[in-house]
């Protein structure tokens, strides 16, 4: 990427900040102090970064965003998070806005790979701003040397419906488009076995098949354009991006980062940590930003269970009807272990527990037959109890260091 595209990204984002703070300063005082603008004509500072959609949302709020949920008859988290003021967040998006570009060719394939997630979410918002900027000043008029940017969902059955539907939408609100492929991960022995290898041969599956993906809609596009020669070579490029954040790197169960080291993954939030990833998307309007975090159905299976699709599905339905059962909103940690012997074990936020003071969970669960249908319907052996929540509580090193080579490499 040539210095001049660089200066004149960075020179527009510049621009943009001062912008958008000019304009949002000037509606609050319009409006009385009110902070809250219709997304429609991109009038808060937010959309001045993002350019969303308008069809998503009617309004957005910057600063009135709550972790309860619409409806009160539902238990919602107790998590907090740091205040953070708007010259703060700005600053914060800026800086990612940034880092981004320094990531992209705005004549490759861009791609993100796209879970719907909060870290995923907004990826994929400074992806599709930083290259609709590119577009709109070095190629507004040359589609030979335009490039594609796109999110990609990988479906599986380790993926559970709740979480597509949140993607689709989140997806629609920032405006980029989705593509949802399947992914294989599920035929891999290696990745069945779960004997902690599974998170390195799943993003393996999914890195291949993004770049595959890329690749084909490049051709594509080349051959409808009557692209040839020299002209061609960058848009036969693709870059892969993820959402993994600061704190995900000091995880060292996290395997699947190794893959994504494989297929040189750019990683724009890498030097941000979680807590600032949820600023970044509250800032941006993200409907997601204080979701609880939603990994894949195969992390609720202890090492050494079988990641089938019967014990995927087991998972799935179990977490759905405890969350019915008990009235739990998004923002609440719940998740459904399949420990070994197939002892099915509910995990819940400890402000849950805690704010239920006497009153027993297992056995509201139970009044409303969730044992029986963890035996008899959803393929567990037995129901274990409730115990406060732990992310990552089953994950565990492999004993064997050394990488399975996963099918989708072979």
């Amino acid at each position: 990427k040539s210095c001049v595209e660089k200066n004149l990204c960075h020179w527009f984002i510049i621009m943009r900040r001062t912008r958008a703070l000019a304009r949002s300063l000037t509606r609050m005082a319009g409006n009385g102090g009110n902070k809250k603008f219709s997304s429609s004509n991109f009038s808060t500072a937010a959309s001045e970064h993002v350019g969303y959609r308008s069809a998503a949302h009617s309004d957005v709020t910057i600063t009135q965003h709550t972790s309860s949920n619409v409806n009160n008859n539902k238990l919602s988290g107790n998590a907090t998070y740091n205040i953070h003021t708007n010259n703060e967040s700005m600053e914060l998006v800026d800086s990612l806005l940034l880092r981004t570009s320094e990531m992209m060719n705005p004549h490759a394939a861009n791609v993100v790979a796209y879970s719907g997630g909060v870290d995923s979410s907004l990826v994929a918002a400074l992806v599709h701003r930083v290259f609709s900027d590119y577009d709109n000043i070095l190629a507004p008029n040359n589609s030979s040397t335009r490039g594609s940017v796109q999110a990609v969902l990988g479906i599986s059955h380790a993926v559970p419906q709740t979480q597509i539907d949140v993607a689709r939408k989140v997806a629609d609100f920032i405006g980029i488009p989705l593509m949802e492929v399947s992914t294989a991960e599920g035929t891999d022995e290696a990745y069945i076995r779960n004997d902690g290898h599974a998170c390195f041969v799943c993003k393996t599956h999914l890195y291949s098949t993004l770049n595959a993906v890329a690749n084909a809609f490049m051709e594509q596009y080349i051959d409808n354009n009557n692209i040839d020669g020299q002209s061609g070579s960058d848009q036969q490029k693709v870059i892969l991006y993820n959402g993994t954040n600061a704190d995900d790197t000091r995880d060292p169960t996290r395997l699947g980062l190794q893959a994504a080291s494989n297929f040189s993954v750019h990683s724009p939030l890498d030097q941000i940590t979680k807590d600032q990833v949820r600023q970044a998307a509250k800032y941006l309007g993200l409907s997601n930003w204080n979701a609880a975090a939603s990994p894949c159905l195969r992390s609720r299976l202890a090492m050494g269970v079988m990641a089938t699709e019967e014990h995927l599905r087991a998972v799935e339905f179990a977490e759905a009807f405890v969350r019915e059962v008990l009235e739990l909103d998004e923002t609440i940690n719940a998740r459904v272990r399949m420990l070994s012997g197939g002892k099915a074990m509910v995990e819940l936020d400890n402000s849950i527990i805690e704010s239920v003071e006497d009153y027993d969970l297992a056995t509201k669960l139970n009044d409303h037959g969730f044992s029986d249908k963890c035996i008899n319907e959803w393929g567990f052996k037995k129901f274990g109890g409730v115990r406060g929540f732990k992310t990552g509580s089953v994950a565990a090193m492999p004993k064997d260091h050394d990488a399975p080579l996963a099918a989708a490499t072979l």
